[in-house]
């Protein structure tokens, strides 16, 4: 098995919790809230410990709020390496609205990370195995600029360290622009902003997709689709999964179940289609929970086994 580790510049403490009306101005009283670890790249290290897998998460962590995140993830027997950061980690809140089932998601900007805090968390990126997989997930804080995030990128390659990028906008140009990213999960949306053009007709997306591939700058892309699942291509082939149609109670860490799992088969060695069936399935098992909760293993292996005999 391939070792697999994550790396998230913008950690967060989530906390959710329901309320049975929201308006302005009035107390809203809510249930006692539930704390979980957030950010990108340490939500992908959980649903790989979900899913029965392993992952070590990088991230910096500062204050009280660093401190409980840490608990968490080892609560959850996530292996880490955090580095201090001067400033707290920041806390998200997630609210429910049980009246209306509708969410409001209040995200709060990352803690700044200075150049030596940003140093040590370089370090520990480049003491990574040659060979190992390193998923790059979230946003970038204040104090980190672009080009800061693919000079690492660009030496972790440089090392053989296997990238994956779970990015948006101008970092995930940025990511692709340095080439043999091993696999990137752009939405529909995405895909047209990074080939320039709009994907109007059903065959657009795979023609997009392929053109990325084969200028050498990601050996697979998987493109979300919504409720259509999501459309994979790498150099041989194009596989599209569609999942079950499942009531959907929340969208919050769908995505990063789906990139948690691509990447534990992508550890593995699975095919293409493998790996994006079993992507869709804990992507689809996220949707099922309320707030904050990502993919349960006996959820996804359900969803899977029904994918499979399709």
């Amino acid at each position: 098995m391939v070792n697999i580790y994550t790396l998230t510049l913008a950690p967060s403490l989530d906390s959710a919790t329901l309320t049975p009306h929201i308006y302005p101005e009035g107390k809203l009283r809510c249930t006692a809230p539930v704390f979980e670890p957030g950010g990108g790249g340490i939500n992908v290290a959980r649903a790989i410990t979900h899913l029965g897998g392993k992952a070590t998460a990088i991230f910096p962590a500062g204050g009280a709020t660093g401190e409980h995140l840490v608990a968490l993830l080892a609560d959850e027997q996530v292996a880490t390496q955090s580095v201090e950061s001067h400033d707290w980690t920041r806390q998200n809140l997630h609210v429910h609205v049980e009246a209306s089932g509708e969410q409001y998601r209040f995200v709060m900007p990352g803690a700044s990370l200075s150049a030596d805090e940003f140093r040590r968390l370089e370090e520990k990126v480049l003491a990574i195995e040659s060979g190992s997989l390193l998923v790059t997930s979230g946003s970038l804080p204040p104090g980190v600029e672009l080009a800061k995030l693919t000079q690492l990128l660009a030496a972790a390659q440089d090392k053989g360290i296997r990238c994956i990028v779970d990015s948006s906008g101008d970092a995930l140009a940025a990511a692709l622009e340095l080439g043999n990213i091993e696999l990137v999960k752009p939405n529909q949306k995405e895909l047209s902003a990074l080939v320039g053009r709009e994907l109007t007709q059903p065959d657009d997306v795979r023609k997009a997709a392929q053109e990325i591939v084969h200028a050498g700058k990601a050996l697979r892309v998987v493109v979300s689709l919504g409720p259509q699942g999501a459309l994979a291509v790498d150099a041989q082939q194009c596989v599209q999964v569609v999942p079950p149609p499942m009531k959907s109670q929340s969208t919050v860490g769908a995505g990063d179940s789906m990139v948690g799992a691509m990447t534990l088969k992508l550890a593995e060695g699975a095919p293409l289609e493998d790996m994006v069936r079993y992507g869709v399935a804990a992507g689809s098992a996220a949707t099922i929970n309320q707030g904050t909760r990502l993919c349960a293993r006996d959820d996804t292996q359900k969803i899977y086994a029904y994918l499979s005999q399709r």
